[in-house]
């Protein structure tokens, strides 16, 4: 059998060649194709935060693809809210709204398997998986166990990381959620959300109706797949929003409190760095997108080493005109930035 291209398990439709795939489609299936495996293995879901190098990867790919979903009422209300790890994360959203509850609504449209939302602390339009998190089920590789029920506070969740990301030996085999357990929102904190649904900030709406306001701001932003539009090959936002001193913040720049730091917007330092949206990277290959310039998109016939060559390109620049350094929000393998 050929090796599988690895292009075709990410969104951003770049990466070399497995020399092995295995499709895992039960928790146990999982655990014994790692156990097993007898070469450097690499657990792969949705590859949606993913930028795989051009040569691939030398061993075994793992593809998460086991499926479940079970809810429980609790004494208090609440819901208790059990994943799979290979649940597409969008599909599990939709189905929490449809079945009348809120409190994941505001991440909806956000590409990946469930199993990854821990590890990067996903977030978007004012809540983190870490608000909602109640624990979850690993794969321990360094001790051969699966260590059930480990809580969410020990797993260091803070802004887009935690504790599991950038690590080979702990695998995510599934979730759990605690959501409030009735159907509205929860509390409408981002402003551009709480404009777009006419709404004050800390106020509540139905969960069907934020869904489908996120919904909308994503498509705008190309941020909701589509495998027609270039826009949304990506990997999402490529840069986390830098935390610095108040001193190092650039006057114009807007900016939320991040303890006794502040927060800066990546989008804004990249367009007042001269980047505009489209901004071409080598031979018109890969290109920030054109409806948000925090995404690096691949235009089509392109390379990861085109892709970081531009993302280079980005970082550089914005730290020449401000000083500040951007991380990328990806994981990277096989490569470096």
């Amino acid at each position: 059998m050929p090796p599988t291209e690895l292009a075709s398990l990410t969104t951003l439709r770049l990466g070399g060649p497995a020399r092995r795939l295995v499709e895992a489609t039960t928790a146990e299936a999982v655990v014994e194709a790692i156990r097993t495996a007898d070469d450097p293995v690499l657990v792969l879901g949705g590859g949606s935060n993913l930028v795989v190098d051009d040569a691939g990867w030398p061993g075994t790919v793992v593809h998460v693809a086991t499926t479940g979903r079970r809810t429980e009422r609790r004494p208090d209300g609440s819901v208790l809210l059990t994943v799979e790890a290979g649940e597409d994360w969008d599909a599990v959203v939709a189905a929490t709204v449809a079945d009348g509850l809120g409190g994941l609504e505001c991440l909806s449209g956000i590409p990946g398997r469930t199993g990854a939302t821990p590890v990067q602390n996903v977030g978007a339009y004012g809540v983190e998986i870490a608000e909602l998190l109640v624990d979850v089920d690993l794969y321990d590789r360094r001790t051969g166990t699966v260590r059930a029920h480990v809580p969410a506070a020990d797993l260091g969740l803070a802004y887009r990381t935690s504790t599991l990301k950038g690590r080979d030996d702990a695998v995510v085999l599934r979730v759990r959620l605690a959501l409030p357990g009735g159907g509205d929102s929860a509390p409408i904190r981002y402003a551009e959300l709480a404009r777009t649904l006419g709404v004050q900030a800390g106020e509540r709406v139905p969960a069907a109706v934020a869904r489908e306001a996120v919904l909308e701001l994503r498509r705008g932003k190309g941020m909701v797949l589509d495998a027609a539009d270039h826009d949304t090959w990506s990997a999402g936002s490529f840069f986390t929003n830098p935390v610095v001193d108040e001193a190092a913040a650039p006057d114009s720049a807007p900016r939320w409190p991040a303890g006794e730091r502040v927060k800066l917007p990546a989008a804004w330092l990249i367009q007042h760095a001269g980047f505009a949206r489209g901004h071409a990277g080598p031979g018109g290959r890969v290109a920030l997108s054109t409806k948000h310039v925090l995404a690096l998109t691949h235009r089509g016939g392109g390379s990861a080493a085109d892709l970081l060559v531009l993302a280079r390109e980005v970082r550089d620049g914005v730290r020449a005109t401000f000083g500040i350094d951007l991380a990328p929000e990806p994981v990277l393998v096989g490569c470096r930035l």
